[in-house]
């Protein structure tokens, strides 16, 4: 399959957190001949095949949104947060407004000549912001139910040197190369579960339930990571166009990352070591802890302005996670049936 298509078709589809509807509908029309599809009721979705040691991979699907939580007198919509929003990057932004139909939307700024000299100095907060439709209240809350979810508009272009932008690449290119690795490594003598959770943003809620009764034996999550860019750590941070990210973190299994290691080398994989101190802040610290405990590796795609409307990644990196986790998949079902 195309990275670069597959990745268009899944960043297009909205999936704020509590309304993954239509990405899973995305994901069972791309899975439905790879594998047993289901949706439990938190609404993750699995992809199953195989038989025997039980390997599940992970990537969360869900994005950083708003949801509306009143309209005003003068038709303009109210909100909340539902992830982790930055507030900085939030005035002028283009919006789609999911209400019964689907909505354009920009978050209203005031000029800078109406400005006092102390608006400037800081980031209003998200209940002071207002998203102008452009319709009056009657219009607007007959369209717009409160509790209706925000994205930025959705967005994807491609850049220079093979890179792309778009506002949810966390974490859709995570599920591209899960999507693509299943491509590489069906007919392994193990079984695989391929889990696309949701609420990652709201508290990595669908994986705290969703590994519970697969019974699996351990677990790879693919989520994105910080990318250098100016102003920030270089000690922080991978750097795109670098290759796979393999993290290393006490509450990952050593065992795992060091296979992950040593499959990179073995197959001429780019990539990179991420060093965490403790907690990964992705759904690998969650997968760890479910039923008895589950062994837990992560592997993560660098990327460029994470939760802005501007997200960059760079198409090789995607490409050389869905090697790495296929590579290692393979080493696993040559070490359990030897």
């Amino acid at each position: 399959m195309n990275t670069k298509g597959l990745l268009k078709k899944l960043v297009c589809v909205p999936a704020v957190g509590g309304c993954e509807d239509k990405i899973n509908t995305l994901l069972g029309e791309l899975l439905r001949d790879m594998g047993e599809v289901h949706t439990d009721s938190m609404n993750n979705l699995t992809c199953t095949f195989g038989e025997g040691y039980h390997i599940l991979l992970d990537a969360h699907i869900d994005e950083i949104g708003l949801i509306v939580t009143s309209v005003t007198d003068e038709g303009f919509l109210k909100v909340a947060a539902c992830g982790g929003i930055d507030r900085r990057m939030l005035c002028e932004s283009e919006v789609t407004v999911w209400g019964k139909e689907k909505l354009y939307g920009i978050i209203s700024a005031l000029p800078p000549h109406l400005q006092k000299a102390s608006d400037g100095k800081k980031a209003p907060d998200i209940s002071d912001i207002s998203i102008d439709l452009g319709l009056n209240a009657e219009k607007a809350k007959e369209l717009v139910p409160l509790g209706s979810r925000i994205t930025f508009r959705r967005q994807y272009n491609e850049l220079l040197n093979n890179q792309v932008t778009s506002n949810c690449l966390d974490n859709r290119a995570g599920a591209a190369a899960i999507i693509l690795a299943l491509e590489k490594i069906k007919g392994l003598p193990v079984k695989i579960t391929a889990l696309f959770s949701t609420q990652e943003e709201l508290g990595t809620r669908g994986a705290k339930t969703g590994p519970f009764s697969l019974g699996v034996d351990e677990a790879l999550v693919t989520d994105v990571s910080f990318g250098y860019t100016p102003n920030s750590s270089k000690d922080e941070c991978g750097e795109i166009s670098k290759g796979a990210m393999i993290g290393v973190s006490p509450v990952l299994s050593s065992e795992i990352s060091e296979s992950l290691k040593r499959c990179a080398l073995e197959n001429g994989i780019e990539h990179q070591i991420e060093v965490m101190e403790s907690r990964t802040g992705t759904n690998a610290d969650v997968i760890s802890l479910c039923g008895g405990g589950i062994k837990c590796g992560l592997v993560s795609i660098p990327i460029k302005y994470m939760h802005s409307p501007i997200e960059t990644a760079d198409i090789s990196d995607i490409e050389a996670v869905a090697r790495l986790i296929a590579a290692y998949v393979k080493e696993r079902a040559e070490e359990v049936n030897a």
